[in-house]
């Protein structure tokens, strides 16, 4: 049997950045076009709201991309480009995987989003039929379109009749999000939003075509090991929340037929694995010449940093999202972004957009426990910052705390000698 090739530790983390594209800076100034294939290299990108810095799903299009106008995601949603779907989480994904999506989360994923909309649609399906006529006759709505009548609101349990009829309807397939506005939700009849898509669903299901479930599974694993770049089983059910996690055993056929390349790398204590379309890269990297060379900011919910093992097993840094934790109990801040300096996650850095003032304050900076930054890197971080800064309309950075503490100093200097070019990129 022919040896499984063979990746250090180090040639691991760059297949893995490489297959993210977030190997080397941006070559090439963002488009439209770009960030649509940005989404379609992650096959993911997840939604959230928070918004002390950027909401997360820019900021993780900026840390691949860099600058480039906000607006050109929502663009992407509303020309159908991409759709909103539940997934790892809610997550914007290409259209040309609507289809399928649709049809794992009817046939096989189990989501809480899911769940909730599932009982939501057993206890209250006339209201649910009254909201569907009513978004017939008059378009599309928003959840603000309703008004509140008994001064609640919050969690899912907390929201008005009509926001959780709309998710229920939109995490079962029967409506769609046209467009955001604002950020908010504006939904519409799924025929209307992707009328294609939808009538060659339609027709297949009249035809007796039903959804494979088996088939979209396998699908989805494929995609998940071709978006992680190399994995082990282990992880893979994290990226698209398969069911129930894989073993080796479980990719054994996926080898055999060469839909899935097994290697190894050095220090894990299971097998490892890279899809073939990640072929070239997986040469470059077992022969050095894949060279991580991007430092930029993460978001909490980039993909980088979604499954915690992995993070700990690839990159040696143990992160844990906090802005749910109760402040007396978090370690490192509300929206901490981790650090990504060339090929390394060195740190953590827990920062606040001031935009009326113009001020990017970084709260308080991690580096690694018993890590020190030499000059290039604090140099890189630096720079990094400012870039992040100056897209997020806050050219001022101003760097509260730092551990150790004798880091504030060198970032402070490295900051203010940026070259001009440098603050404003």
């Amino acid at each position: 049997m022919k040896s499984p090739v063979l990746l250090d530790l180090q040639q691991a983390r760059a297949l893995h950045l490489a297959a993210q594209g977030l190997l080397t800076p941006p070559a090439k100034t963002a488009t439209p076009a770009l960030l649509r294939k940005c989404i379609a290299q992650m096959q993911l990108l997840q939604i959230d709201t928070i918004h002390v810095v950027s909401r997360s799903p820019y900021l993780v299009l900026f840390s691949r991309l860099g600058q480039y106008p906000r607006h050109w995601l929502e663009d992407a949603l509303a020309q159908g480009h991409i759709f909103e779907t539940w997934a790892h989480e809610a997550c914007f994904a290409p259209s040309a995987d609507l289809l399928a999506h649709r049809g794992y989360n009817q046939a096989t994923r189990r989501h809480w989003g899911l769940a909730n909309a599932q009982r939501t649609h057993k206890q209250q399906r006339a209201h649910l039929d009254e909201l569907l006529a009513h978004i017939e006759t008059t378009g599309p709505v928003k959840s603000s379109d309703f008004e509140r009548k008994d001064g609640g609101g919050g969690a899912w349990w907390g929201w008005k009749d009509e926001k959780r009829w709309l998710e229920a309807l939109f995490a079962t397939g029967e409506l769609m999000v046209a467009r955001r506005e604002n950020f908010h939700r504006v939904y519409d009849l799924s025929h209307r939003v992707a009328p294609d898509a939808l009538a060659a669903e339609v027709a297949a299901l009249e035809a007796g075509k039903l959804y494979d479930a088996e088939a979209l599974h396998r699908q989805f694993i494929l995609q998940s090991v071709a978006a992680l770049g190399v994995t082990q089983a282990r992880w893979v059910n994290d990226y698209f929340r398969l069911k129930p996690r894989l073993k080796d055993a479980d990719l054994n056929a996926l080898v055999e037929e060469g839909a899935l390349l097994r290697v190894a790398v050095e220090g894990w204590d299971a097998p490892a694995y890279v899809h073939p379309q990640n072929k070239a890269l997986l040469k470059k990297a077992s022969t050095g010449k894949l060279e991580a060379t991007h430092t930029t900011l993460l978001s909490p919910f980039d993909p980088v940093v979604w499954d915690r093992e992995r993070g700990s097993t690839l990159f040696d840094f143990d992160y844990r999202l906090e802005c749910y934790t109760p402040e007396p109990k978090r370690v490192y801040g509300y929206f901490v972004l981790p650090i990504l300096c060339r090929g390394e996650l060195i740190g953590r850095l827990d920062a606040k957009a001031h935009r009326a003032e113009g001020v990017f304050e970084v709260k308080a900076l991690h580096a690694q426990p018993g890590s020190v930054w030499s000059e290039a890197q604090v140099a890189a971080v630096a720079q990094a910052i400012q870039h992040s800064a100056t897209w997020h309309g806050t050219p001022q950075v101003r760097i509260t705390r730092t551990q150790p503490a004798k880091l504030a100093a060198p970032l402070r200097r490295a900051l203010k000698n940026l070259p001009m070019e440098g603050r404003d990129a």
